[in-house]
């Protein structure tokens, strides 16, 4: 990848200085095996920096080309592959998810409890397919424990290493949901459903979708649902966060998201969080993004697609949207990402109108249509009590000087 020089596009090199500072201070205390960053602006790439170690144990070192799991970083790829069907005229937001994937007719609400159980209603308004895309359709995760729902979720097809995507998705439509559609905000397998969605709209596996229409043209040679063995010697080990002391270990599983075996094909390719992917082939999607749905000739959206997605679709009563405890301050969301709606109460510089997502394993990357600048940040540490995704983007707006 060929890196401009920060001053030619309005950067200043000198105080790009302060993330190598910075991050490396948190590889050196042991708190992080390693990072990689990469800062564009303008379509130039002006940073790209390895800190530590993609094995830290191996004392491999974290290079350009390392392979990270990116989880929910997967599903923005896969809200643009189900917008692009869009764009095709296969449907419309406004429509039913049952017009296409008829078990979800047969969804119910859940309601309360009463003497003989759970106390289940229908749908009122129907999930729409935009539900789906905005996190609102009333699915849920089996993160969270505030509700009996996600205790189904935790038990259910949707954990299965075997189940085919459309076993899953059947599964969870025999659930009920845990609100009304349109009523709440809640991160769920709502993207994917999306992925499952690409598979009956374009008559194609999902993966083959991706791979066709977005991977192969972009040039993301490094992405997908599992990992050829000549490029394990790539691949980043995964790790933990020790909130007692800030160290890590090797991660082994949890009950949020279970161990996953990459070196063979997923029979259920996630759309919401199974890709792995590099640094640099994020990039060639974010530049999509950037440069309003094209790049070195290639256009994948449109750009009034673009700017649809990425305006906030949530209503007030709506915000601020939140992961379990965490509040997500001054950013409502669109059609696959969030989107920073008043700065000031992100409590971080930044944009109005910017917007990304992160990953369970802490990567994250944001487009700001304003500074024209990307940033992407990657690293492999689950549970992550630490806020160096925050100091990553403060200290690439800070080199700010034109």
């Amino acid at each position: 990848m060929r890196i401009a020089e920060a001053e030619s596009v309005g950067m200043s090199s000198g105080r790009l200085a302060n993330i190598n500072h910075k991050l490396s201070a948190y590889v050196e205390e042991g708190h992080v095996a390693g990072f990689v960053t990469l800062v564009a602006r303008h379509g130039e790439i002006f940073h790209l920096e390895a800190i530590g170690h993609r094995d830290a144990e191996e004392s491999l070192p974290m290079k350009p080309d390392t392979i990270f799991r990116i989880y929910s970083m997967t599903k923005p790829i896969t809200s643009v592959a189900l917008m692009m069907l869009y764009e095709r005229g296969k449907f419309q937001l406004i429509d039913p998810v049952s017009k296409y994937i008829p078990a979800f007719a047969k969804t119910r609400v859940l309601s309360g409890y009463g003497f003989l159980g759970k106390e289940l209603v229908e749908q009122d308004p129907p999930m729409t397919i935009h539900h789906l895309l905005t996190h609102t359709a009333g699915l849920s995760y089996g993160f969270f424990y505030d509700t009996p729902i996600d205790d189904m979720y935790r038990d259910s097809i949707f954990r299965s290493e075997t189940a085919s995507l459309e076993e899953k998705i059947l599964g969870m439509a025999d659930l009920p949901l845990r609100h009304q559609p349109g009523a709440a905000w809640n991160y769920s397998i709502a993207t994917d459903v999306c992925g499952y969605l690409v598979q009956v709209l374009a008559d194609m596996p999902f993966e083959d979708f991706l791979q066709q229409e977005i991977f192969d043209p972009l040039g993301m040679v490094d992405t997908g649902f599992h990992i050829p063995a000549d490029k394990l010697d790539r691949f980043a080990k995964l790790y933990q966060h020790r909130p007692s002391d800030g160290s890590f270990r090797e991660y082994e599983g949890g009950p949020n998201i279970p161990a996953h075996d990459y070196t063979k094909p997923a029979n259920s390719p996630s759309g919401g969080g199974g890709l792995v992917s590099t640094i640099g082939d994020y990039w060639q999607f974010a530049r999509i993004l950037l440069n309003r749905g094209e790049s070195k000739d290639v256009r994948i959206l449109g750009r009034k697609t673009l700017e649809f997605m990425t305006l906030n679709h949530l209503p007030q009563e709506l915000l601020p949207i939140a992961i379990g405890l965490n509040t997500i301050g001054g950013r409502g969301f669109g059609l696959g990402f969030d989107v920073v709606l008043d700065p000031a109460q992100t409590g971080i510089l930044n944009s109005t109108g910017a917007y990304g997502w992160s990953g369970a394993a802490a990567t994250n990357f944001w487009v700001d249509p304003q500074e024209r600048i990307v940033g992407i940040i990657m690293t492999q540490l689950m549970d992550n009590l630490l806020l160096f995704q925050a100091d990553f983007r403060a200290l690439v707006y800070q080199a700010l000087v034109d």
